[in-house]
């Protein structure tokens, strides 16, 4: 029994959108931010007591971004083969 096939119009654009934030600069932001957060945690680079509690926090913050950048780059990879199965079920 051949399952359900379906491929909307609304699903290519959607696809192709996916595709075209992913490869643009997301990634590369969170990994910009994740680099200068990792400069103002250095008390050589900014010291005080607002300072000292931003390095506290920043640990947990810098491994989220990490996360984050580890996710949307599984994401990325993924992206091509879901346009590939949306096209495959006729969208194309």
């Amino acid at each position: 029994m051949a399952g359900r096939v379906l491929s909307t119009p609304e699903a290519v654009q959607s696809a192709q959108r996916l595709q075209q934030i992913l490869a643009g600069s997301l990634t590369n932001d969170l990994r910009q931010l994740q680099q200068l957060g990792t400069e103002l945690s250095s008390p050589n680079n900014w010291d005080g007591p607002i300072a000292a509690k931003f390095r506290g926090e920043w640990p947990n913050e810098s491994r989220a971004l990490q996360q984050a950048i580890t996710n949307l780059e599984q994401l990325q990879k993924q992206a091509q083969t879901i346009l590939q199965n949306i096209m495959k079920a006729g969208g194309a």
